[in-house]
């Protein structure tokens, strides 16, 4: 299932190929604060693949928390999260934001929350590596 998604601006887009094509998405409500005030609710695949298309680059923001093991893409434009970022062994690994994909009936998002709080750095790196979408491109415009 390839399944399109932005920011509410469209500074970030995406392409997500689900495979094999899902009888339901995870959708993870993030219990932190942050994720709560920015609706983070995140999905992913182990075996799906990602294309993140930056549109204007000046308009993007990455935040990072203390461990600094992921990247928050935010556009600074309309303020969305549609996705975040994990480097881990040089490979990039991610999940979306369900708010970001564009046409998934809302009967397919199967919802769960998400508590990561006490959690280690080698403890969280493992559950993204096992759990993340692990095929992920990022791309931009190159300047003139």
């Amino acid at each position: 299932m390839l399944i399109s998604g932005q920011c509410r601006c469209g500074n970030i887009s995406l392409n997500l190929e689900w495979l094999p094509d899902p009888s339901r998405i995870p959708a993870w409500a993030c219990t932190c604060s942050f994720c709560q005030a920015h609706k983070g609710v995140w999905t992913s695949s182990s075996s799906a693949k990602l294309q993140v298309q930056i549109n204007n680059p000046t308009l993007l923001t990455r935040h990072t928390f203390g461990t600094r093991t992921a990247d928050f893409l935010i556009c600074k434009q309309c303020e969305d999260i549609p996705v975040v970022t994990s480097e881990i062994d040089g490979r990039l690994y991610a999940v979306v934001n369900v708010h970001a994909l564009l046409g998934i009936p809302p009967t397919l998002l199967k919802h769960f929350q998400s508590d990561f709080d006490g959690e280690s750095v080698k403890e969280r790196t493992n559950r993204r590596r096992q759990n993340w979408i692990s095929n992920v491109t990022v791309t931009s415009p190159v300047s003139a």
